[in-house]
């Protein structure tokens, strides 16, 4: 079955000049781009020159509202794992669309993901033949974490942070996800986002900032400095 391309809000750069580096957000399950994209709101006077697009999710979500990377039903790892493989190729093809249609190379690009959307961000991310500059999960995990060292092709800087009140996504998923990908090599910056549940806090919309500024070779005073 043929879907439509993929879609979703974007925040053209603050400057109005040509984009020099693109931020693609991730949803999580049953959400859509318009809840992602206003991170945007908080970057884009540091990050002036940056393109945000945040595509909605390729399904209509089972659970009636909402967009689905994949379906969850039993929150099953060999589900996630299967799950974050057929969306992949969606995902791809529209970072490199946008990438095209902006001139870009992967290197200005940052991977930013939600939930089930940082699982999205991390596989695909980790997967790509040119790594991008960086990616950032919020509340989210490594799917098919036993599979990471033998198929990471690249190794971005990883920022991670996670609620240690999560109900949804539980805290220890953040040091098994760590586990993994450092045994893959990866460099991974942890955050734990004190008396959070499945959310992101004002604090971590600020480092995740000042993480991806740092990345694409800028410096960044967050809003709370100035």
């Amino acid at each position: 079955m043929t879907t439509a391309p993929l879609n979703g809000p974007r925040t053209e750069p603050q400057s109005g000049k040509p984009a020099q580096s693109l931020v693609i957000l991730l949803h999580g399950y049953g959400s859509n781009g318009e809840d992602l994209v206003n991170l945007a709101e908080n970057w884009k006077f540091e990050l002036p020159d940056t393109l945000f697009v945040a595509p909605n999710a390729p399904h209509p979500c089972a659970a009636g509202f909402g967009y689905e990377w994949f379906p969850l039903t039993n929150r099953d790892p060999d589900e996630r794992w299967n799950g974050v493989q057929s969306a992949a190729p969606e995902l791809n093809k529209f970072i490199d669309d946008e990438l095209k249609a902006n001139s870009l190379p992967d290197k200005q690009l940052a991977l930013v993901g939600f939930s089930q959307g940082s699982m999205m961000a991390l596989h695909v991310g980790l997967r790509r033949e040119n790594s991008p500059a960086c990616i950032v999960s919020y509340s989210g995990m490594l799917a098919g974490a036993e599979h990471i060292k033998e198929q990471a092709k690249v190794a971005p800087p990883l920022m991670m942070f996670h609620g240690d009140q999560d109900d949804i996504i539980p805290i220890e998923a953040l040091p098994f996800s760590i586990s993994a990908l450092e045994g893959a090599g990866q460099t991974v910056l942890p955050h734990v986002m004190k008396g959070i549940g499945h959310g992101i806090d004002a604090e971590s919309i600020d480092l995740g900032g000042e993480f991806i500024k740092g990345t694409l070779g800028m410096e960044f005073m967050s809003q709370k400095e100035t």
